[in-house]
């Protein structure tokens, strides 16, 4: 992994902050991008080489501007090998009291925008000959929980469109790796959005008990070097994978019967 350059968006917290931090020590050069430029600088102070952290905020859900912000992280070091795309953002409502504004914003930031991001860096992964998609989804984007529709939905889309980048563009080198985690140490139940589009701003069970996020970000570099198509993060969590696909019944009753929210 070492003098590659490697770009992570959502880096201010959670696994995208863990990542920078473990990425940043194996000599890499990285671009971390975010909303909140303050948060970022945080994260870039706390590196061990932060002379080889660089920082670009954007948002995911200005569209508009994504082509020019790809265009200044390709200007900053002349070359990107691996784009993780990890920013997103989690929801904790019932169907019935979740507004449509809350499905927008949840198919805004945690698909569109990290395919509009991959769009723009795609003809630059072209034209070198070479790149790495890795794109952060999540164990609900292979089986679905209450209270995450909006999620799970976005989560599932991301599956569908980066398989298919995959199979048209291994001609041209480039990889594609998928990564679901499952329950990890990280304020994503805090942040998630309610009905109404507000912050939850509550911690749940699953996720404190979960796995510690400097592992779990440790898990994905290794996916990362050994090119995995698909990765599955978490603990026992992990196994509604195989029973979706084999006992689809099985795993309704025992999700029904976590009373996870």
């Amino acid at each position: 992994m070492k003098n590659k350059v490697i770009w992570i968006t959502g880096a201010s917290s959670g696994i995208g902050e863990a990542l920078a931090y473990q990425l940043n020590e194996l000599g890499t050069k990285i671009i971390l991008s975010a909303r909140r430029e303050d948060a970022l600088l945080k994260v870039k102070s706390k590196c061990k080489f932060p002379e080889n952290a660089v920082i670009i905020p954007l948002d995911l859900t200005d569209f508009e501007s994504l082509e020019n912000i790809t265009a200044k992280a390709i200007s900053i070091y002349g070359k990107i090998d691996i784009l993780i795309n990890n920013g997103g953002l989690s929801q904790r409502s019932l169907i019935i009291d979740t507004k449509f504004e809350v499905y927008q914003q949840m198919i805004d930031v945690n698909y569109l925008g990290t395919i509009k991001l991959s769009k723009c860096l795609l003809p630059f992964f072209i034209a070198q000959k070479s790149g790495h998609f890795v794109t952060i989804t999540s164990l609900m984007g292979k089986f679905s929980s209450p209270y995450r529709s909006g999620y799970c939905g976005a989560k599932h889309a991301l599956h569908g469109f980066f398989d298919a980048l995959r199979m048209e563009h291994e001609k041209d080198n480039i990889d594609v790796s998928i990564i679901c985690p499952g329950f990890i140490q990280t304020n994503v139940a805090k942040n998630a959005l309610t009905g109404d589009g507000t912050a939850l701003q509550e911690e749940d069970s699953a996720t404190e008990n979960g796995m510690p996020v400097d592992l779990c970000a440790k898990e994905i570099i290794t996916a990362i070097k050994k090119k995995k198509f698909e990765t599955y993060i978490g603990g026992k969590e992990k196994y509604g994978i195989y029973l979706k696909r084999f006992f689809p019944k099985l795993l309704h009753r025992i999700v029904l019967r976590s009373k996870v929210r």
